[in-house]
């Protein structure tokens, strides 16, 4: 049985035509009041409106010195307010109030809807994907290159805009300051972008979406958005306490088997964890100019002496920083100090830069010779893999372990406890150790960390390292049930 939603439909006008085949009227919009370029308009109606609110507060304000009635007016004053009217009527349409600039676009001024119109409207399908696409639609999307550019232009203002875009005139980076409508300009800045690059972004949705929260925050120049279904988990229960695991993911599969091992796990009485350790890093290179000089800074940092005072000067970068540790490593004449901190709640990159900025401040009084190379150099290691976070660690260490027992095994993970440890074996790790791999021991951590990474707002690049993992199995109790744990040095993550 086809059980597939259709999407919601909407009412499109479809424009009267001569018998030319051209459209009877021309939708005009508030910026074609004046045959002038957009801000030449923009600052006449500005000036105008200012200038006469000014006029008629001066005027009222005579009026009641010399207790004249104000509604006795004289010519000045009648074509002062059919001004700021005029003005006002302009300046509401063009920063888009919609009834105002339907009573403007309009030439007749009557606002229609469906009852309005017995011909010349259509209905047609939301184009705007729904929830999980495959749900809609199962055909196949066309290819990009096969699908003509979407128009989004809907007056001359705007298509000047686009054609100054694409120009170069106008950087696309500035259409939000200037337009002052994040929605309009993602807009603005698609079209061009199809013009440009002449390709359709037709599959890319734009509407339904709140372009003013990323203003400032996140995501530069967007042209639209992409959509993720999110599944659930659970109940995981661990250390005692039940939690739901959303995911974020458009593979298959994968909040099945998660919610599989969830349950697996309740039955059998739950999971216990352990953070093993908790701490950020952050590693700038610096260059001296012998190998010597590099040397004795590195003895200095590490001296335990040293280590109060550059702790004060640490802290001082926020009242949750407090450093833990420096770990140094030279090549030549270059000196890695690998700085690590406890961050509170937060995943706490920025709050670590900031320490480190503050000690090299410090240690440029001792050490003048010294060249900062960068507050970064990749000995920290940020979104990388590196054997320094599989061996060391970073962010939050974590072990977990359950015991689960022969019966779960058998009825809902349909296998037994000695083929799982057999497998464990043969492919996480024996495998895995044949490919060489770095802190990769597992079957598939990075999809669920991936997907919870998403789902909750963290970073997703940092699933390099934070699924850095290894899986071990165990059968006990004479084999009859499996000790299962998973060890993940760096979870790299905020509360």
């Amino acid at each position: 049985m086809d059980v597939r939603r259709r999407p919601p439909m909407k009412l499109v006008r479809r424009p009267s035509r001569t018998s030319a085949g051209e459209p009877a009227v021309k939708h005009l919009k508030p910026s074609d009041a004046l045959p002038l370029p957009l801000y030449l308009t923009n600052g006449i109606f500005f000036a105008l409106f200012f200038s006469v609110a000014y006029f008629l507060l001066h005027r009222w304000r005579e009026k009641i010195r010399t207790s004249t009635p104000l509604h006795v007016l004289t010519l000045s004053e009648i074509a002062a307010i059919v001004s700021m009217l005029a003005s006002v009527i302009y300046l509401l349409g063009f920063f888009g109030v919609d009834f105002v600039q339907s009573l403007v676009t309009r030439p007749s001024g009557d606002v229609w809807d469906a009852e309005d119109e017995p011909h010349g409207a259509i209905l047609e399908e939301d184009s705007r994907p729904g929830p999980c696409a495959a749900a809609i639609d199962c055909s196949p999307p066309p290819k990009v290159a096969d699908v003509a550019p979407v128009t989004v232009v809907s007056s001359e203002e705007e298509e000047e805009i686009i054609r100054s875009v694409v120009a170069g005139s106008v950087p696309s980076y500035l259409l939000e300051s200037k337009l002052g409508d994040c929605k309009r300009a993602a807009a603005i800045r698609r079209e061009a972008l199809q013009r440009t690059a002449g390709r359709s972004l037709a599959g890319l949705p734009l509407d339904g979406f709140d372009y003013e929260s990323i203003l400032g925050q996140c995501c530069e120049m967007p042209v639209g958005y992409v959509q993720i279904p999110v599944g659930i988990a659970g109940p995981l229960l661990l250390d005692g306490r039940e939690y739901w695991v959303p995911m974020a993911t458009t593979e298959g599969c994968l909040v099945a088997s998660t919610n599989r091992g969830c349950k697996a796990i309740f039955t059998c009485g739950g999971a216990s964890s352990v953070v093993l350790r908790d701490r950020m890093t952050r590693a700038p290179v610096v260059r001296f100019p012998t190998a010597s000089r590099a040397a004795d800074l590195k003895l200095f940092v590490e001296d335990p002496i040293n280590f109060d005072t550059l702790a004060v000067v640490f802290n001082r970068s926020s009242r949750f920083a407090r450093l833990q540790g420096i770990h140094c490593a030279i090549a030549g004449k270059n000196l890695y100090m690998r700085f690590g901190c406890s961050t509170g709640d937060a995943m706490g990159m920025n709050m670590v830069s900031k320490g480190v900025q503050n000690v090299l401040d410090y240690l440029q009084t001792d050490f003048p010779d010294m060249d900062v190379i960068g507050i970064s150099g990749n000995f920290c290691s940020d979104k990388k893999p590196a054997a320094v976070n599989w061996i060391e660690g970073r962010g939050k260490s974590v072990v977990c372990e359950a015991i689960i027992g022969d019966e779960v095994v058998r009825k809902v993970l349909k296998t037994s406890v000695a083929a799982l440890v057999e497998l464990n074996m043969l492919k996480n790790l024996t495998g895995s150790a044949v490919a060489g791999a770095l802190g990769g021991f597992n079957a598939h951590a990075s999809n669920i960390v991936s997907a919870v990474y998403i789902a909750t707002g963290q970073d997703p690049a940092q699933n390099v390292e934070s699924s850095h993992c290894i899986t071990m199995m165990e059968a006990v109790n004479d084999g009859k049930d499996l000790h299962i744990s998973v060890t993940m040095p760096s979870i790299e993550v905020n509360h």
